[in-house]
């Protein structure tokens, strides 16, 4: 008769997961702000933050209603979203090593088409905005 296995450890890495509750909120929450300080050490960041920082306040102004207002908030905030992806990509990447090769290219490459893609939509979504506030009438 075989012996029963043996259970196999948890890898340090996964005790994380046995967290529940405040306990776990608490250390997201901890891992979500450092990832923000990290992101603020990227200079293209730094630079849509600072916009956000005029662009969320004016979106309540240009706003009409309250769906126009989360709607050019959101543009804004999708912004930041894509640059912190694109940079975690990067990070990535370059954790990998120096060289060049051509999956590293593509990947770099296309969180690049990422943030410029959410700069267009947010930039479009904002000029109509404007357009339509100035054209309006009443």
């Amino acid at each position: 008769m075989a012996e029963p296995a043996a259970p196999v450890p948890e890898p340090a890495a996964a005790a994380h997961k046995r967290r529940t509750g405040l306990l776990r909120l608490a250390h997201a929450t901890r891992h979500s702000l450092r990832g923000l300080s990290d992101g603020w050490r990227e200079k293209a960041f730094r630079l849509e933050a600072c916009l956000a920082l005029v662009l969320l306040p004016l979106a309540g102004w240009l706003g009409r209603s309250w769906v126009e207002t989360a709607l050019l908030g959101a543009t804004v905030l999708l912004v930041l979203i894509v640059e912190l992806l694109n940079s975690a990509v990067e990070a990535a990447i370059d954790r990998i090593g120096p060289d060049w090769h051509e999956l590293s290219r593509r990947a770099k490459d296309m969180g690049s088409a990422a943030v410029l893609l959410s700069l267009l939509l947010c930039g479009g979504t904002w000029a109509a905005a404007l357009i339509q506030r100035i054209t309006s009438h009443g």
